[in-house]
């Protein structure tokens, strides 16, 4: 997503400058899931709504639970306070759950739903996500990393995966938010996106 997604995207917004933009991500997967509805309902009559991740109902609360959705579709496994012994966590501290995918770990993110509204398939059979965290010991590892670790992302590695996050897209995820449209202006970051155009 970052190389062949985000990147080409910052190099169309004036040649990697980004101060128009809310915020990047937000705004790149906002337009790719616009694109990509407009391709799903070309020639086709599909009412489709889009959330993000990030829309909220006006009392704060989040529109969608993106990896409740994932867990619910089968296309990762969503590990939680629920899924280890009882004690293995203060009850009085927030615990919250991530998702691990079978082919990729934790080195994904989910950024939002497609939903066609309009169209209904009685006979769409019902896919479980794989559970590639089974020993409940490992899944307490995975919470305890993803709680109070995650800067490191050594969660994301509780399982092999075939593709990990390149070392540019780490240095844009490990840098804070506010600090984030500096760092695409930064030599290293204006010569990547230059060498796309």
């Amino acid at each position: 997503m970052f190389e062949n997604c985000f990147l080409p995207f910052m190099a169309k917004r004036q040649n990697g400058s980004s101060a128009a933009v809310r915020d990047p991500i937000d705004e790149c997967i906002s337009e790719h899931l616009q694109q990509i509805s407009k391709n799903v309902t070309k020639d086709r009559d599909y009412r489709i709504e889009i959330i993000h991740d990030y829309d909220l109902h006006p009392n704060r609360r989040p529109k969608i639970l993106c990896q409740t959705a994932a867990h619910v579709s089968g296309a990762a496994y969503f590990y939680q306070k629920s899924d280890v012994y009882p004690n293995a966590f203060d009850n009085k501290k927030r615990i919250c759950g991530v998702c691990i995918h079978p082919k990729y770990g934790g080195w994904f993110a989910i950024r939002g739903v497609m939903i066609l509204k309009n169209v209904l398939c009685s006979d769409l059979q019902r896919v479980e996500p794989e559970d590639v965290v089974s020993s409940i010991d490992r899944r307490t590892e995975l919470l305890i990393r993803f709680n109070y670790h995650w800067q490191d992302s050594t969660y994301r590695d509780i399982v092999p995966s075939v593709e990990q996050y390149s070392i540019a897209q780490r240095l844009y995820f490990q840098t804070k938010p506010t600090d984030r449209k500096i760092l695409l202006q930064t030599p290293h970051f204006l010569d990547i996106i230059k060498n796309i155009n």
